[in-house]
């Protein structure tokens, strides 16, 4: 049976999301998530999902950061990310960093239906209106080596990084994740290799390339 995550931090957006799934598949057994940790708790406790809607700037996300640890993690899950974001280079790199489609906040049900049903077949989806201009823009090369990087690294791996961009000490991380202060150091190694980078503040600096301004904070600052 079809199962999908919903991980969205707008609770009627979410209700919105839910009744587009049940016009594709009326039986889909649905979760939700209103920020990262939680949709990461309800994937380990679900790895048998098969796709999960993002919310781009949903809390504890960072802009593609969350898209990439998902993958990292779940490799196995599709994702489609739902964004107010219409930027064709935003899309580009979510497509670049593993994204299976990318919807609009303004599609309506029918948008929203096709979309899903297209990725839930193993297709892309782009928003219609947006299609030609994404196919025309290249994604940076900048975006295809560091996604190639990035995906590279095992989830325990990145799970480090991630810890390391926070700023955290290797004990600390140590006791994060309930592993040994030797296993991190064996890690961010790999990592350093793996990524390129010969330090920890370079490794934290690509991973923060996935930081993205929500345009809706934007909007609110400029009123």
């Amino acid at each position: 049976m079809t199962r999908i995550l919903i991980a969205d931090d707008h609770p009627l957006y979410r209700q919105a999301l839910m009744q587009a799934v049940r016009g594709v598949i009326a039986d889909a057994i649905l979760d939700e998530a209103d920020d990262l940790d939680a949709a990461r708790d309800m994937l380990s406790l679900h790895p048998d999902t098969d796709l999960v809607l993002l919310d781009l700037h949903m809390p504890g996300s960072h802009g593609l950061m969350g898209l990439v640890s998902l993958r990292a993690e779940h490799p196995g899950v599709a994702v489609m990310m739902i964004s107010a974001h219409e930027d064709p280079q935003t899309i580009r790199r979510a497509l670049a960093y593993g994204a299976s489609g990318y919807m609009t906040k303004r599609a309506d049900l029918a948008e929203l239906q096709a979309g899903i049903g297209a990725v839930l077949a193993c297709e892309q989806w782009l928003p219609p209106q947006l299609r030609d201009t994404v196919s025309t823009t290249k994604a940076a090369v900048s975006d295809t080596a560091n996604a190639a990087k990035l995906a590279s690294l095992s989830p325990q791996q990145f799970k480090v990084l991630v810890h390391v961009a926070n700023g955290r000490l290797n004990k600390q991380i140590a006791d994060d994740l309930g592993i040994q202060e030797r296993t991190v150091k064996a890690h961010m190694s790999a990592i350093f290799e793996k990524l390129g980078v010969r330090n920890r503040t370079q490794a934290g600096v690509l991973l923060r390339t996935l930081e993205l301004n929500d345009p809706s904070h934007q909007i609110e600052n400029d009123r």
